[in-house]
């Protein structure tokens, strides 16, 4: 900052327009403890010593008055003016008109007055003589002239030249000429003076005028436009010129670098803050994007994308993001039920859902829960959703026997789904022609890929199907091998650089996308979070008293079933033997509590000597004084 002068914030300010901006700043000292802070309408500004400020735009705000007298100050906006004249004298009528605070032409005419005698020519003007300067006489090879009116009695007036090198002691005088606000912020030689109201019942004191602007700027590592008041009590000074070959630094998110012009890809970034959501990914690119590292945005996009899990078995799940241009190649595996709730959910996607029972399931005559036994085949034709005093139940069709019954969706099973399909589907036709979830088996893995993680599982299930925002990056020391990044799942601040890409130009590498990402449970559950929302949730069984519940509905029942249920009366008494289980949910009534045989024993006495005929008072005096012993029989009984 050599051969530079340091000014007020307030000053430098208030000397700019609009047409020399933008300026650049830098901040040289001023009220500071650790970066000062300055809260102005909710906005907050700190700035440190050095820092660099880019002025881009200045708007009036307000304006501050102070009182010259009292050194009071105030704001207000409106309201005409009539400059105050200054208490100096001028030695020449040059330099009197040389200080105008206007240029001249728009401060002509002005008056002033002379504190002795003139002589000019054959002319003599008394001390005191106001003259009303009209113009500047301009001639070649002569002395320039002032020409003045004078006016005497009577409105009589004359008019004379003066050359401005004529020496004496001159005064202005005041001026009936009235000025704006904005005409006095606008010139930076009326703002050096001072002025009066022109209605003195608002204030006849001398006022000095400074103007406070709200100013816009940008800073290095700012994202947001700052706005400050000029009247921030910093010192700046002046280094466009030394600077006008800075790049200001514009943090992005990876949302706002997605929402960049096309033409702004591809190119290189620089990453300013570490991702903030690591713990949402499980993928090999993820522990190199540190802080001040470099990445290249090949384009940005709107990519398809999958969501698979492995099998809930498995001691640790898995969980992926596919991108639809997969190529590797699935076959459909049978989907496993563990309640009738699950088939209704599964049916409503896919109606005619076939499934075989893995697990005997006994008949619960008195909550309506049919026999199933392993290896029966059933086909969901019917869900009865009406509000009635019965629970939902789902109608499923016997395919051995063609027989229908009816099963509540809070009745546990095991189903397996039944395929008669063998055919291989793209990772992209299976989203279309089925509906999720839906469990697959990678049977030929995706060749352009080095190693394809998804190959090996015995089953993975489709979760769901997304549109995903995404950006195609890849590192600087390996171009060739990109992968896509979600931005709405990743947190991350980069900016553009200025450095080339490295490849030679109009020559860019053979890319390799990576299409399948791991990610954590954390983001399965967050995705699920967004999806599942209003979902409602499974219905739960009956709390109901058995001895009093309304019979079931009577349903067709199947000669297998019959047949085991008579089998059951013969051998086992079920009824008796239920009272004697635990589960048992008419419990007798519980014994009355314990009575101390003393205290009986005394009531006993109390009471016979009560009714042999003996007063209430004697009766208590001999049940006070008796002693009662549990060994020997008690007189008088």
């Amino acid at each position: 900052m050599a051969g530079t002068t340091a000014l007020p914030l307030q000053e430098f300010i208030a000397s700019l327009d609009d047409n020399c901006l933008p300026k650049i700043l830098q901040v040289c000292s001023g009220v500071y403890f650790q970066g000062s802070i300055y809260e102005i309408s909710g906005s907050e500004v700190c700035f440190s010593t050095g820092d660099l400020i880019k002025v881009t735009k200045i708007e009036l705000l307000s304006v501050s008055c102070q009182d010259v007298n009292y050194n009071d100050f105030f704001f207000f906006f409106s309201g005409l003016f009539k400059v105050v004249p200054e208490e100096m004298p001028y030695s020449t009528v040059e330099e009197m008109v040389s200080l105008r605070p206007v240029g001249l032409d728009s401060s002509l005419p002005f008056t002033f007055s002379s504190h002795s005698k003139m002589t000019i020519g054959n002319l003599a003007l008394g001390a005191g003589t106001a003259l009303t300067v009209l113009s500047v006489e301009k001639h070649k090879d002569q002395e320039d002239q002032v020409r003045c009116l004078i006016r005497g009695q009577q409105e009589a007036s004359a008019e004379v030249c003066i050359p401005v090198s004529f020496r004496g002691e001159f005064y202005e005088c005041e001026s009936e000429e009235r000025f704006t606000l904005r005409e006095i912020m606008s010139s930076s030689s009326l703002r050096s003076r001072r002025f009066r109201f022109v209605n003195a019942t608002k204030c006849d004191r001398p006022l000095i005028l400074s103007p406070v602007y709200h100013v816009q700027a940008v800073m290095n590592l700012r994202k947001n436009v700052v706005k400050f008041p000029s009247s921030l009590e910093v010192d700046v000074v002046d280094v466009t010129e030394l600077c006008k070959d800075v790049n200001f630094i514009v943090p992005l998110s990876l949302s706002e670098v997605h929402s960049e012009p096309n033409k702004s890809f591809p190119g290189v970034v620089e990453i300013i803050e570490d991702p903030e959501t690591r713990s949402l990914f499980k993928c090999s690119w993820l522990p190199e994007l540190r802080k001040n590292g470099h990445l290249i945005f090949h384009k940005k996009g709107t990519s398809p994308m999958i969501l698979l899990s492995t099998l809930k078995s498995r001691k640790t799940p898995q969980y992926f993001l596919v991108s639809q241009q997969y190529g590797g190649r699935f076959r459909r595996r049978p989907r496993e039920f563990n309640s009738v709730y699950e088939l209704y959910v599964a049916s409503i996607h896919a109606p005619g859902l076939k499934v075989s029972v893995t697990r005997n399931c006994e008949e619960v005559e008195e909550e309506g829960l049919p026999a199933l036994s392993v290896g029966e085949q059933l086909e969901v034709v019917q869900s009865d959703d009406e509000d009635d005093d019965d629970d939902d139940e789902d109608q499923v069709k016997r395919e051995d026997e063609k027989e229908e019954i009816i099963m509540p969706l809070y009745m546990e099973g095991h189903f397996v789904e039944v395929l008669s399909d063998n055919k291989k589907y793209k990772l992209c036709d299976l989203g279309k022609q089925f509906s999720l979830p839906l469990d697959v088996k990678v049977v030929g893995r995706d060749t352009e890929l080095e190693k394809d993680p998804l190959y090996g599982f015995s089953c993975l299930r489709i979760e769901a199907a997304m549109l995903e925002p995404t950006i195609q990056a890849s590192f600087v020391h390996k171009p060739e091998y990109c992968f896509e990044i979600p931005t709405q799942w990743l947190s991350m601040s980069v900016y553009f650089t200025t450095d080339p890409l490295p490849w030679p130009k109009d020559q860019p590498p053979k890319f390799q996308v990576e299409r399948v990402t791991e990610v954590a449970d954390t983001f399965f559950y967050e995705f699920r979070k967004l999806g599942n929302s209003d979902a409602e949730p499974p219905p739960r069984p009956p709390k109901r008293n058995m001895s009093f519940s309304a019979p079931p509905k009577k349903t067709k029942k199947s000669k297998k079933a019959n047949k085991s249920k008579h089998q059951a009366d013969k051998s086992v008494p079920t009824k008796q033997f239920s009272d004697l289980t635990l589960n048992n949910k008419k419990r007798p009534p519980a014994p009355p509590p314990p009575v101390s045989v003393t205290f009986q024993c005394m009531y006993n006495i109390f009471e016979s000597y009560y009714y042999k005929g003996y007063g209430s008072a004697e009766v208590v005096k001999i049940f006070l004084s008796c002693q009662v012993s549990l060994e020997t029989p008690l007189q008088g009984n």
